[in-house]
């Protein structure tokens, strides 16, 4: 007997089934790499690659031409530029850069050979610059004397901040000489010295155009006390021989303007000027340098006191005369004294031997 499949339910077949199903997996697609629409992204990818290589490359051949190249080599001297300079010797400047002979001019530093000629005495300030293919290029600004310097028997130059120049080979310079500043002394200390001087000068010939012309000499020694050495001041017969004048350390103007308006006065009333104080504030003294020696008198002159001038300043001011100069004697009175006739002296033979001779005391004419 065949079998038959049975056949069961559906009801029986539901009740078999799993309640949960697993979950299929989606079918992955793949898509093509080299698509049509992704082309422009590789173009522009393979164009930057290019742009880098050829960069590369071009920077590769020009630092090497730069550095290596015959054409920009620094060979000699001859291609080093000068300007400006008319007592720095150019050798002096070549000297500096030695260093860089034979070696390409953008390996040259620039400001180390700046800062090396600025240390050339005659060198105040310095440019340096290439100048392509293969030159260097340096601008000099020297510096500006405005004084001989006394160094022991000889002269130097010196600036106004100081700095002392050796006098060129070519060259003619017309100065005062200072003295007082020496080359031991600090920049600094030098320079201050400097600055009274240049002042000096600078307000004595604002008051009076051509001032600075009658100044032969200025000693510095005492930053307190400006001694100028001046010829030619005045309208007098005797306004050659210098004269020796205390400015002190301002106020240079208006006393240089007390000295020239006065000086034919004095001359006129003590005879001869040597020397003269403007450092007080009321009065002028004159030749305070002078001094007390019975020495140079006649032997049958009996020795004399003699006080230097007071000049008052203004004429109502009472004239003193200060400590530190009731020590020293005025030449004209020596001079004076000396000179007398012998029998003036035989007939008085106590008028030298009286009080101390009174003070010469003359007016100056009161400032405007």
């Amino acid at each position: 007997m065949s079998a038959e499949p049975e056949y069961l339910p559906a009801d029986a077949l539901a009740e078999d089934e799993p309640k949960y199903l697993r979950r299929q997996k989606p079918v992955e697609i793949r898509k093509r790499k080299f698509s049509r629409k992704a082309w422009p992204l590789y173009r522009r990818i393979l164009v930057a690659a290019a742009v880098v290589v050829c960069g590369g490359t071009a920077v590769y051949a020009a630092t090497n031409y730069l550095l290596y190249s015959p054409g920009v080599i620094l060979r000699s001297a001859d291609q080093i530029e000068i300007r400006g300079n008319r007592y720095v010797a150019a050798d002096a400047v070549n000297e500096k850069f030695s260093a860089d002979l034979g070696r390409s001019v953008v390996r040259v530093p620039l400001s180390e050979r700046r800062d090396a000629l600025e240390e050339l005495p005659w060198v105040e300030e310095a440019h340096v610059q290439r100048v392509m293919p293969n030159r260097i290029r340096v601008e000099i600004a020297e510096r500006t004397p405005v004084a001989f310097l006394r160094t022991g028997s000889d002269l130097s130059l010196i600036d106004a901040h100081g700095v002392i120049l050796e006098r060129p080979a070519e060259g003619e310079f017309h100065f005062p000489v200072v003295g007082g500043i020496a080359d031991s002394m600090t920049l600094a200390a030098r320079a201050q010295r400097m600055d009274l001087y240049t002042q000096f000068m600078r307000d004595i010939e604002h008051i009076q155009p051509g001032a600075t012309d009658h100044v032969s000499e200025a000693d510095l020694s005492d930053a307190a006390d400006l001694r100028a050495t001046l010829t030619g001041v005045g309208t007098s017969a005797g306004n050659a021989s210098p004269i020796l004048v205390h400015f002190g350390d301002g106020d240079f103007g208006s006393r240089y303007h007390l000295l020239a308006e006065n000086i034919d006065q004095w001359r006129a009333s003590a005879g001869s000027v040597d020397s003269v104080d403007l450092r007080f504030a009321r009065q002028v003294v004159v030749n305070p340098e002078s001094k007390t020696v019975a020495a140079s008198l006649k032997p049958s002159a009996p020795p004399v006191d003699v006080q230097p001038a007071v000049v008052r300043a203004p004429v109502h001011t009472v004239a003193r005369i200060p400590q530190r100069a009731s020590a020293h004697a005025v030449q004209h009175a020596v001079q004076h004294a000396a000179q007398r006739p012998a029998q003036h002296t035989a007939q008085h033979p106590s008028a030298h031997a009286a009080a101390p001779a009174r003070p010469h005391v003359v007016a100056a004419k009161k400032q405007q």
